[in-house]
């Protein structure tokens, strides 16, 4: 009978044209869109033709793709960068004014490259619709030729393809049309923000391959909130912290808001909220580099997360994610010169503080508490007590209002590594090389085994948390120090990778060796094994050890005594008792909880294979202009 009345209700919705989704049954009556439905015509997205009730499937978005790529062959170029899961192809769709598509020729003239990734989210493909006006105007009715004067634009349509084709009406319970959407995470329900260092997906994969053949000048990931209810429709927030930070913060920002603003949409700083309802305050959150946009600023790249609002109908949406990346676009190219030498300076400043190797790295941020007040254009709330959750039930109205709120305005480290010359990973590790390999680190091996004194930790057993995250039970920690810094002698063997820090994605290496970094390798599980015991004595064996042991050194019988005093826990087990003298004999693995990477100081005494780097190639093997439509 339930699902009777939710299809009914899709039903009513549906001749409406803009279905709100079953949860906005009792929600308040929310304004028409701005402007009535666009004129169709044979160039009209297939977003608009349906008046933006619907929005294309997979099969369809790459059909109007290669109608694109067919009216302007010399403009666009057609890319598969990967498979998904379910063996659909990741597609880039390339736009350049001249018919240049060399990334290297494109670096060489300074032409920014712009990187525009939609529906990773694929319930939320606002910019994929966006996107795909955006080029049409561009390349068709050259309303918007101007975007690609100087800039060169890789726009991917779909990213989450696998998840997209995983279409309903009940995809997304908090979302405001279109009629129906694609699914959050992939064919195996790994949600792909949250992979972008430890690239698990096979989607993850043949992004870092796209990433490392063009290195973006600017990266910009379209999104829907959840969250809160307020005026904005258009919310952004831009990660960046080098060189390119005062021209983002300055210039392009301001732009923004003043661009956006004068579309007719209203559009505000992306929103965190430090609790419930907006008058807790705006956080100021970390992108660590699990997100798209922290991974990055981890690439010495500026990253903007555009989050459209959700409640906001489907035409709203897509024309405030059209409009912001249209204002984004008039900046880069007003400002090429300007974005590709901050970016190279950055690029340059990284290099040589990995030739030096001298200070700290933040691995992590920490707000200070500092705030500043911020004119909010929310919307009226009332809180209620609700008998079916039995806790308070906050009620949106429409009725806007501005109110002042604080928003948090600095950050600062807190988690620091020391910078090395280099990290050297033993050869053993292949599942932590291959995510190196993947992220475009150049390296070096070892020729021969080798063995010397180098820095790495010695960490504390961490807890695991119980409940899996993103197939991973990442490490919690105890109270406490995790992982103290020791200078010890360890052996390498032949073949094990070593990871010089002067080069201009050393960041990425060291959020991944760091194993206090937040999106470490460490802490994603890959070197779980090193917390386990592998050789146990039986209790016969221990027995004897112990009563020698108590008899040879009084002040280990005092200790133990007094371990047993303090800690019933370890009383009340026998086992816990034994090993407790297993693990102060010459016995036990002193390898237990020492972390296997190492970092040194300098690459002189290593016995190094001299590899060549990869060179990317100009021509592009993976052009295809004929995407199958598989669905």
């Amino acid at each position: 009978m339930i699902r009777s009345f939710l299809l009914a209700l899709v039903a009513v919705s549906s001749a409406a044209q803009q279905l709100p989704n079953a949860n906005l049954l009792e929600q308040p009556p929310r304004p028409e869109s701005a402007a009535k439905c666009p004129m169709v015509n044979a160039w009209s997205t297939p977003a608009e033709k349906s008046c933006y009730r619907t929005t294309p499937r997979y099969a369809e978005t790459m059909r109007y793709v290669r109608r694109l790529a067919q009216a302007a062959p010399r403009q666009v170029r057609i890319e598969k960068f990967g498979m998904t899961g379910e063996g659909r192809a990741l597609v880039a769709v390339v736009v350049s004014r001249d018919g240049v598509f060399s990334p290297a020729a494109l670096h060489r003239a300074k032409r920014p490259i712009v990187f525009i990734q939609n529906s990773i989210h694929a319930g939320e493909m606002d910019g994929k619709d966006a996107s795909l006006a955006l080029m049409r105007d561009i390349l068709v009715t050259k309303k918007q030729a101007g975007l690609i004067d100087r800039a060169v634009l890789v726009i991917v349509p779909i990213y989450n393809a696998d998840g997209h084709e995983h279409f309903g009406p009940f995809n997304r319970i908090n979302q405001n049309g279109p009629e129906q959407m694609g699914w959050r995470a992939n064919a195996t329900q790994k949600n792909l923000n949250r992979d972008y260092l430890k690239a698990d997906a096979p989607e993850t994969r043949g992004f870092l391959h796209e990433w490392n053949r063009w290195l973006p000048d600017f990266f910009v990931d379209d999104h829907v909130t959840d969250g809160a209810d307020y005026q904005y429709d258009v919310t952004f927030g831009i990660d960046t912290d080098g060189p390119a930070s005062e021209w983002v913060h300055k210039k392009l920002e301001p732009e923004l808001f003043e661009r956006v603003t004068a579309s007719g949409h209203v559009i505000g700083p992306f929103l965190d909220f430090l609790g419930r309802t907006p008058d807790t305050g705006i956080s100021l959150g970390v992108a660590t580099p699990r997100f798209s946009t922290g991974y990055a600023k981890q690439q010495n790249r500026p990253g903007m997360l555009v989050e459209m609002h959700m409640l906001k109908d489907y035409k709203t949406r897509v024309t405030g994610n059209y409009e912001i990346l249209q204002a984004l676009l008039v900046a880069i190219n007003r400002d090429a010169s300007v974005l590709v030498e901050a970016n190279q300076r950055a690029d340059r400043e990284t290099i040589a503080l990995g030739r030096e190797h001298k200070g700290m790295f933040a691995l992590n941020f920490k707000p200070t508490g500092e705030t500043e007040p911020f004119a909010l254009k929310a919307y009226r709330w009332k809180i209620e007590h609700s008998d079916i959750s039995g806790e308070e039930w906050v009620q949106y109205t429409h009725e806007p209002e501005t109110i002042t709120v604080p928003r948090q305005t600095k950050l600062a480290p807190a988690e620091q590594a020391r910078i090395p010359a280099a990290y050297i990973v033993p050869a053993q590790w292949t599942d932590v090389i291959t995510r190196i390999q993947l992220h475009g680190l150049k390296v070096k091996r070892l020729a021969s085994d080798w063995t010397g004194e180098v820095e790495t930790y010695r960490c504390n057993t961490p807890k695991w948390q119980e409940q899996p995250f993103e197939g991973h039970h990442i490490a919690a920690w105890r109270d406490g120090m995790q992982c103290v810094p020791v200078r010890t002698k360890m052996s390498f063997p032949a073949g094990s990778i070593v990871v010089p820090m002067e080069q201009r994605a050393a960041r990425v290496a060291m959020q991944w060796l760091e194993p206090l970094g937040p999106d470490s390798a460490l802490q994603w599980g890959l070197f779980d094994s090193i917390f386990e015991q592998k050789e146990y004595g039986e209790d016969y064996v221990l027995e004897r050890l112990a009563r020698a042991m108590l008899a040879e050194d009084p002040k280990l019988k005092a200790e133990f005594e007094q371990k047993l005093g303090s800690d019933k826990g370890f009383a009340a087990s026998a086992h816990q008792r034994l090993n407790w003298f297993l693990q102060r004999s010459p016995w036990w693995d002193q390898r237990i909880g020492v972390y296997p990477v190492g970092k040194v100081d300098s690459l002189q005494a290593l016995p190094l294979v001299r590899t060549q780097s990869r060179k990317e190639a100009d021509e592009d093997p993976d052009y295809d202009p004929d995407i199958p439509d598989r669905a």
